[in-house]
């Protein structure tokens, strides 16, 4: 189940106290295709709860096919997009890989998909 649906499931069975502590636990959490799926606004307050409690106390990796300029759209909202980024990206690294995967290069060369034209940054 996708991150942002388990604590929101969490959330209406009001155990989002013990979700978000679960989270907070590995010393490296992985939140692959950030925008991939639509987030509302409850969703996106429960990310930002998430993010502010492991805020200097783990390691994150965050993928995302979308420019931080985009994540407003991500989250519905820039002042929580900022929020989250401005924790995200304190003390952080950030990588831009602008090249397409193997496997999808293999995809196009086969011709079972096109590829995509490239969001600028």
């Amino acid at each position: 189940m996708p991150l942002i649906a388990s604590i929101t499931k969490a959330y209406s069975e009001n155990r989002i106290e013990q979700r978000l502590k679960f989270c907070c636990q590995p010393k490296l959490l992985i939140v692959d295709e950030i925008g991939y799926i639509p987030i509302d606004r409850h969703g996106a307050h429960l990310f930002f709860q998430l993010i502010s409690l492991r805020y200097g106390k783990g390691a994150l990796i965050l993928t995302s096919n979308r420019s931080f300029s985009k994540w407003n759209e991500i989250f519905g909202n820039p002042v929580i997009a900022t929020a989250i980024l401005y924790r995200i990206l304190h003390h952080s690294t950030t990588a831009n890989v602008k090249n397409n995967s193997y496997s999808f290069r293999e995809k196009v060369k086969a011709r079972l998909i096109r590829e995509p034209e490239v969001e600028e940054s």
